[in-house]
């Protein structure tokens, strides 16, 4: 059963908790719609569409968001404590900061257990869910979208003009020029009307247009030779009214959430990436194997003619190149140049692809392993803000979120930074997965040990002492001066 003092602490932090996850949710998200809002344009997604996007999208930041939202809102809250003098009335009272941190560690600690199982269960089926549909976007056209006096490309098949477009809904026309677009195995037709309209169709996969006083000019060159079709006459037929019917089936029905991509590893679980992990390294050491075998028969066909012991009958004697003819001798440089540099070209793509299959294991295992290291930094995050909080004394949303800034950036620093090693290989993708949390803990033990001995680490006057001695020898003593 709580205690008066726990509720109250626990009330204290989820206030500045709730209001600073909310803000960093929307920043990330912004962050999102300004990568993604290119491929949004003109493609005729409704809002609801771009908003369970954004949502799917959304989801995927919690694991980075939660554990910045537990160190802001700790500070925050162990800050305002102590800037109202509340952390000083329960020592006075008896009450030690141990005491004062344990809800608030359970908190954290359950939070960081919810993030496990959120990254683990929840985050794989909306990242599923988002990349097929953003997969889907990139493929759909544009939507019908004419604007007056340019060529719009727009409906499948056609190429087609309108010098004004008015009325309700802008479904009257003037000046319509269509041409349909053919290869040569297909007649040219392109028509010319005067004044044209939009009519709705039974059918919603097809657009009618209604044309009026026009021409359609068309041509019989389809799969006909090019001296026959010199010789052959085109046709044109004049019209009063004219109806036509344009497939618009790829653009209206748009499978926006069809699920086409299903074997990324983000879609797995912590357990089940395992297999796909023991794969990967399998997949590597058949890939470095066959890469070896082959770069070493290649080196071996160059530089065999040198090894007399593998030959069957020993070369009596080598030819001096200068005992060549010019043109002979040119001959051999430019072939043997030839085959050096075709065995370096080969080296560089094995190279490259060795790189790719190296860095595809590292992120598998990191996105693995964060799943659970993110959920140990909230409780490192915990430990560092109420401590900084405690010796800080300062609340609201000054000095705390500078100091919870500037550590993030620092997190974040160090894990991309260490990221980018083991994908280049030069470090184990579990070590580069931790690291962030292993350099991070210590200094978190630490202040947590100088926020229990009541240091005054940010404590102006106490650096001004200190560093006293060194600045009174570049300051004048002015002391006593108007007397001298």
């Amino acid at each position: 059963m709580f205690k008066l003092l726990d509720r109250y602490i626990i009330k204290t932090f989820f206030g500045p908790f709730l209001f600073i996850f909310s803000v960093l949710f929307f920043i990330f998200i912004v962050n999102i719609i300004w990568i993604q809002l290119g491929q949004f344009m003109g493609k005729g997604l409704t809002t609801f569409q771009i908003m369970k996007l954004l949502f799917y999208l959304g989801v995927s930041v919690v694991s980075m968001v939660l554990p910045l939202t537990i160190l802001l809102a700790s500070i925050m809250s162990f800050g305002e404590l102590g800037e109202r003098y509340e952390l000083a009335a329960m020592k006075a009272a008896g009450i030690s900061l141990t005491r004062v941190m344990m809800p608030l560690f359970g908190v954290a600690a359950v939070l960081a257990i919810l993030l496990y199982f959120f990254s683990n269960n929840i985050i794989p089926d909306f990242q599923r869910k988002a990349k097929n549909m953003l997969f889907n976007i990139a493929q759909t056209k544009p939507a019908l979208n004419f604007t007056p006096g340019q060529f719009i490309d727009q409906i499948p098949g056609y190429m087609v003009k309108f010098d004004k477009i008015e009325g309700e809904d802008g479904r009257n026309l003037e000046g319509i020029f269509i041409h349909k677009k053919a290869s040569t195995f297909e007649n040219q037709q392109s028509i010319v009307a005067k004044k044209g309209k939009f009519v709705t169709p039974p059918n919603k996969n097809y657009l009618q247009l209604v044309l009026y006083d026009g021409y359609v000019f068309e041509d019989s060159y389809a799969g006909k030779a090019e001296n026959v079709r010199l010789k052959q006459p085109d046709q044109a037929i004049k019209f009063d009214t004219l109806v036509s019917h344009f497939d618009v089936s790829e653009i209206i029905n748009k499978a926006i959430e069809q699920e086409r991509i299903t074997d990324d590893y983000r879609f797995q679980t912590f357990n089940e990436l395992y297999s796909t992990i023991d794969k990967t390294r399998k997949d590597n050491a058949k890939l470095a194997t066959n890469v070896s075998t082959e770069l070493i028969s290649q080196t071996n066909a160059v530089v065999s003619y040198m090894d007399k012991n593998k030959s069957k009958a020993p070369i009596k004697q080598q030819y001096k190149l200068d005992t060549i003819k010019v043109d002979k001798k040119l001959e051999l440089i430019y072939n043997a140049h030839n085959r050096l540099d075709n065995l370096k070209s080969s080296l560089e793509s094995k190279e490259l692809e060795l790189d790719s299959s190296v860095k595809y294991f590292s992120k598998v295992v990191i996105y693995q392993q964060r799943i659970i290291s993110y959920s140990f930094t909230c409780i490192i995050f915990f430990m560092i803000g109420a401590s900084l909080g405690s010796i800080i004394r300062k609340g609201g949303m000054g000095v705390p979120v500078i100091v919870a800034i500037v550590i993030f950036i620092i997190f974040y620093v160090i894990n991309v930074g260490f990221e980018n090693v083991a994908w280049s290989g030069k470090m184990s993708p579990y070590l580069a997965a931790w690291l962030p949390n292993i350099i991070l803990f210590p200094f978190g033990v630490l202040m947590t040990y100088k926020a229990l001995t009541d240091s005054q680490l940010f404590d102006s006057e106490k650096y001004k002492t200190f560093f006293k001695p060194i600045t009174k020898l570049f300051v004048k003593n002015k002391e006593h001066q108007r007397y001298q």
